[in-house]
């Protein structure tokens, strides 16, 4: 559409003439999103939504620093012990995540400051028994 406006035309019904001609040519045919309603518009600005978008189109996760990576993987161990099946199970995923935490202190990784401590292994077992004890099942604490 390079046409310019017509002096003494006024600008809407110039715009409707050019999509009305450019839906009868076809042009809107192949529009991905076609009879779809439009995104949701309530939420706050985010000036990275089509990095976001195309990220997630394109089924790429996105790549957190070091440092923040093994936050969210100190987290979801905590999460992970806190469901675990046995003893045995939620001391497993303490010392596996104690040695990331222990590496990453001993060699920080780039980026923001680590902020971990490794967990303390007998205060997850006694918050999983805790869980246990109140209605959550029940466990020898051997597997």
């Amino acid at each position: 559409m390079t046409e310019r406006k017509p002096p003494g035309v006024g600008f809407e019904s110039w715009v409707d003439r050019q999509i009305r001609e450019a839906t009868e040519r076809g042009d809107f045919r192949e529009l991905s999103g076609l009879g779809e309603p439009l995104p949701d518009d309530t939420a706050p600005y985010d000036e990275l939504w089509w990095v976001k978008g195309k990220m997630h189109r394109e089924g790429v996760a996105p790549v957190l620093p070091p440092a923040l990576a093994l936050r969210k993987e100190a987290e979801d161990a905590r999460e992970a012990a806190r469901g675990a099946a046995s003893e045995a199970q939620v001391r497993r995923i303490a010392a596996g995540i104690n040695e990331k935490i222990e590496e990453a202190l001993r060699r920080p990784p780039a980026g923001p400051p680590l902020r971990l401590a490794p967990f303390d292994e007998e205060e997850l077992v006694r918050e999983w028994r805790s869980r246990r004890g109140s209605g959550h099942g029940h466990g020898t604490g051997h597997d």
